[in-house]
């Protein structure tokens, strides 16, 4: 039973060994990992009728550890536990043979319950030998992403790394960054992991981060794109998340993942954002600014400064509406009836604030250029706020 370990056969291997020598099928059953698998009756190409499937058999086992279900099913012939560190974690079990089904012929010397015990030993054996094929393909995927979040890699070994991990990066890619609130960073990851094939998802502390390649999505980009969005939906009852714009080139996977880390950074902080963003509306140019956030981030701060940073600090300073006000205005296509009910205040009052705009920022609200970079100033601290310093 350990050569079958050892070749690779896994449980099927093992409990097929077992259900050689004790004459009738076997079933290895590990409801806490997840894990379960049945040799088939002996001599036989179907698994028998009338007998319990592997499903029944992993209930009945869960409800047995849990101690909630003390009753063998029908069909359970003999039952050994599986210990691991003096802790039972599952059931390995000999069914019987159904009538008119002959098994194979069992030595009188064949102890059934021993054979059963080392099936349970060598499932062990391939429990391990699972789990720490699982431990090296969770480092291998932190470290993957700790490297492009670190420092970055060249395109060939971005895509030769991904290939080590199931995931063809050489189409380009889309990054998602969460935020695990409910306090369960793997439970998420398994949720985007389980949401699309090849994805590479890993928690690095309360953050999940995960890398959804183009190459094998039908329409590429804007599939990834799509079902990038679609995995953000899934996951937003657990916690915030956000999901970069399609990065062509493979060594821009590090960029894709700050992309992401940014906006989830601040549509943690304003959900009106997040609506936005998912509806698609000002999708456009605020992933534009988040690309250039992420590539030149003093640019963004820079072209802030220009514009609205007077406005921000103008209001903090003197409790004003002013951009709030400017906002509503640009909004409402500059018609200032529109913008007065929607900020509450009076015609009069939102000409005024507007006038008191232009002499502080000296651009013109009114004037087409000016309006222009006085909008995209205002994405531009929506976007950097979190940053700011309070």
């Amino acid at each position: 039973m350990l050569t079958a370990v050892l070749d690779g056969d896994g449980l099927a291997g093992i409990a097929a060994l077992a259900a050689r020598e004790v004459g009738s099928p076997v079933a290895i059953l590990l409801p806490e990992r997840g894990i379960a698998a049945t040799s088939s009756t002996v001599g036989a190409s179907e698994p028998p009728e009338g007998l319990p499937g592997e499903g029944e058999l992993s209930l009945w086992a869960a409800e047995s550890l849990a101690g909630t279900n003390g009753l063998l099913p029908k069909g359970i012939e003999l039952t050994v536990p599986v210990v691991a560190a003096g802790e039972e974690i599952g059931r390995v079990v000999a069914l019987e043979v159904p009538e008119g089904r002959a098994g194979s012929t069992v030595s009188a010397l064949i102890d059934r319950e021993e054979v059963l015990r080392w099936a349970g030993l060598a499932a062990l054996t391939e429990l391990a030998v699972i789990e720490a094929r699982d431990q090296l393909a969770e480092e291998l995927r932190g470290s993957f992403i700790e490297d492009l979040r670190a420092a970055g890699l060249n395109g060939e070994e971005v895509v030769r790394r991904g290939k080590r991990l199931g995931c063809d990066l050489s189409g380009g890619v889309v990054a998602i960054a969460a935020s695990a609130s409910s306090g369960k960073p793997r439970y998420m990851a398994a949720i985007i992991s389980s949401a699309t094939s090849s994805v590479i998802a890993e928690p690095l502390g309360d953050r999940i981060f995960a890398l959804i390649p183009a190459t094998d999505q039908i329409g590429r980009p804007n599939a990834a794109q799509s079902n990038a969005r679609e995995i953000v939906k899934r996951v937003r009852p657990h916690g915030p998340a956000a999901a970069s714009s399609h990065y062509s080139d493979p060594a821009d996977a590090g960029r894709a993942l700050e992309e992401a880390e940014l906006m989830l950074d601040v549509v943690g902080r304003d959900p009106r954002l997040a609506e936005l963003l998912e509806g698609g509306i000002p999708s456009g140019v605020y992933r534009l600014l988040f690309r250039a956030l992420a590539s030149n981030p003093a640019e963004v701060m820079r072209f802030y400064k220009d514009t609205v940073e007077v406005l921000v600090s103008h209001d903090a300073e003197h409790k004003t509406d002013l951009l709030n006000t400017l906002e509503a205005y640009l909004a409402r296509d500059c018609n200032m009836r529109v913008t007065a009910e929607a900020v509450y205040a009076h015609r009069h009052t939102v000409a005024h604030r507007l006038e008191r705009i232009k002499e502080l920022c000296g651009l013109d609200p009114s004037s087409g250029e000016d309006r222009e970079r006085l909008g995209l100033g205002i994405k531009a601290y929506r976007l950097i706020e979190p940053t700011l310093p309070r």
